[in-house]
C-alpha cells in the first residue's frame, strides 16, 4: 500500500533521539508543506546520547553535544514540544500530555521513544541511587548524587555497563562491576576478545566479578540504596548501585492504546503498525520477520538514522522497505577500541555450521584480529586495539573476498593514524599459516 500526500498534514514523532530527528529531517527534505513536530519530555532539542559520559567526564558541555544551533529547528520548521505523552487516542488522532489541559492531534504519528533500562524484579530496584544510564535525565540524577557516592556497584555488562563504571573511575569512585557472564560481554563478543577486555577493566582499578548475579539491593532505612547482595550471598557495601543489564523498548506512551506492541510496537519492513497511520521506528520497533524467525529489535545509533530516513519515503508516498546491510558496531572499552562487521559469533552462542575463523593476538594482548570465514569467503571481521575502515570490511564481505584477496590488501583498511605501530605483517603471516593449515589458499 502507497500513502499519499496530504498537503499541510501534520506528522507528529514522539522522540527526538536519533531516529526521530533523522526522520524529520529527512522528511522536510522531500516534503516542503508538511508540519512536522517532534515531541520529547527528555529535552527541546537533538543531543547526541552516546555523548552522555563525556558530559560527566568533563570533555564535553551539554551544548557540545548539540549537532544543531537551537535556531536551526524554526529555520527548517521542524516544530519542538517538551512534553511526556500520558496516552494516544488512535480513534481521535490525539495525544494527551502530562500535567497539561491540552494535547495535540495529529494526521500520521511515529513512535521513536526509545529504550528504558531493564529492571528483573530485584528487591530495592527502585531505591533512589539505583538507575541506569539512557536519558539526559539519567545523567543529571548521577550527577546530584555524585557527591555522595564512595563506591558504586555497575550491574550488568556490555557497553553501557563500561561507560558508567569508566565515567565514575574518573571521578575518582571505587567501582565494582557485576557481571553474569564468565568475561565480560561474551554474549556478544569471542571468548578472546571477551577476556582481553576483561584484563583491560581489570587493569584499570575496576574490579570484575565474572559469573556473578545480583539478588538484592540493600536499602538504608531512607529509600536510599547503601549495598547490594549477590547470588552467592556476598555483601557489598556501596552507595551508588548501576544497573546496565541492557535495555528494552520504551513503552510507556502506549500505555492504554490501540497499537499493538510484543517486546516492541510491532511493524513491518516500512516501519508500518497495524493501526492505520501509525508508525515505529529506532529502539522501541519490533520488526515483524518471516514465520520462523525471531522479530528484529535494533538498537544501534546508526540503524536508528536508517529507520528514519526509510520511513520519511515511505511517509511520501515510495513503495520502500527495510534493509540494514552488513552488520557494523564499534567502541571503547575503556582505552582499548573494538570494530566489528558482518557475522562474528560470540562465545555465549553456537556457531553455526559451515563457519571457521582464523585469529591473531597481538603480545601485548591489547591488539587482535579475526577473519570469519564461510568455505573461503570472509563473511566477518572484529578488531581489538586496531582500526579498519568500515567501507573496505564491508565491501570485503559484500563481495565474498576470499581469505587471500583480504590478507592480500590488509594495508587498504587499517586507518590508525600515523606513526602508529603496524601490525599487518605479523596478522598476514600468522592468518596465512592457520588458513593453510585447515585446506585454505591463503
Amino acid at each position: 500500500m502507497l500513502f499519499q500526500k496530504k498537503p499541510g498534514r501534520h506528522v507528529v514523532i514522539v522522540g527526538n533521539g536519533i531516529a526521530g530527528v533523522s526522520c524529520a529531517r529527512a522528511l522536510r527534505r522531500r516534503d516542503k508543506q508538511a508540519r512536522i513536530t517532534l515531541v520529547s519530555g527528555e529535552g527541546p532539542h537533538f543531543f547526541s546520547r552516546p555523548a552522555l559520559m563525556y558530559i560527566y567526564m568533563g570533555h564535553l558541555t551539554y551544548e557540545g553535544t548539540k549537532p544543531y544551533e537551537d535556531w536551526w529547528w524554526q529555520k527548517q520548521r521542524i516544530g519542538l514540544r517538551q512534553a511526556w505523552v500520558t496516552h494516544i487516542d488512535t480513534q481521535k488522532k490525539w495525544l494527551s500530555f502530562a500535567g497539561e489541559a491540552g494535547g495535540l492531534g495529529y494526521d500520521q504519528l511515529v513512535l521513536a521513544t526509545g529504550s528504558k533500562p531493564n529492571k528483573f524484579g530485584w528487591p530495592g530496584q527502585n531505591l533512589e541511587r539505583v538507575q541506569g544510564l539512557y536519558s539526559l535525565q539519567d545523567l543529571q540524577t548521577l550527577e546530584a548524587v555524585s557527591h555522595e557516592i564512595q563506591h558504586g556497584v555497575i550491574v550488568g555488562g556490555g557497553l553501557i555497563g563500561i561507560e558508567l563504571a569508566e565515567m565514575l573511575h574518573a571521578r575518582g569512585k571505587k567501582v565494582t562491576i557485576l557481571s553474569r557472564e564468565q568475561s565480560y560481554w561474551d554474549n556478544a563478543l569471542p571468548r578472546e576478545e571477551s577476556l582481553m577486555v576483561s584484563d583491560v577493566i581489570a587493569e584499570s582499578g575496576i574490579t570484575l566479578h565474572s559469573g556473578t548475579e545480583l539478588k538484592e539491593i540493600v536499602d538504608d532505612g531512607q529509600g536510599r540504596a547503601c549495598g547490594v547482595v549477590t547470588g552467592t550471598g556476598e555483601k557489598i557495601a556501596c552507595e551508588f548501585v548501576g544497573l546496565t543489564a541492557g535495555v528494552s523498548p520504551n513503552l510507556s506512551a502506549l500505555k492504554g492504546s490501540e497499537i499493538p506492541t510484543g517486546r516492541g510496537v510491532l511493524v513491518d519492513f516500512s516501519f508500518r503498525s497495524s493501526v492505520e497511520d501509525v508508525f515505529a521506528i529506532g529502539d522501541c520497533a519490533e520488526i515483524v520477520t518471516p514465520e520462523g524467525q525471531r522479530n528484529r529489535i535494533e538498537q544501534l545509533w546508526y540503524t536508528g538514522q536508517m529507520h528514519g530516513e526509510v520511513l520519511a519515503d515511505v511517509l511520501c508516498g515510495d513503495d520502500r522497505t527495510y534493509d540494514r546491510g552488513i552488520w557494523f558496531n564499534s567502541a571503547k572499552f575503556l582505552d582499548l577500541e573494538w570494530h566489528t562487521y558482518g557475522e562474528v559469533p560470540p562465545a555465549g552462542f553456537p556457531v553455526r555450521p559451515g563457519l571457521r575463523q582464523v585469529y591473531w593476538q597481538a603480545a601485548d594482548k591489547r591488539h587482535a584480529f579475526r577473519l570469519v570465514l564461510a568455505g573461503d569467503a570472509v563473511v566477518g571481521v572484529n578488531a581489538m586495539g586496531i582500526r579498519y575502515r568500515h567501507k573496505v570490511c564491508e565491501r570485503w564481505i559484500a563481495e565474498k573476498r576470499s581469505a587471500e584477496y583480504v590478507l592480500n590488501n590488509l594495508k587498504e583498511g587499517n586507518f590508525d593514524p600515523e606513526f602508529y605501530h603496524r601490525y599487518e605483517g605479523a596478522i598476514v603471516s600468522s592468518l596465512r599459516a592457520q588458513v593453510a593449515q585447515a585446506g585454505g589458499q591463503a
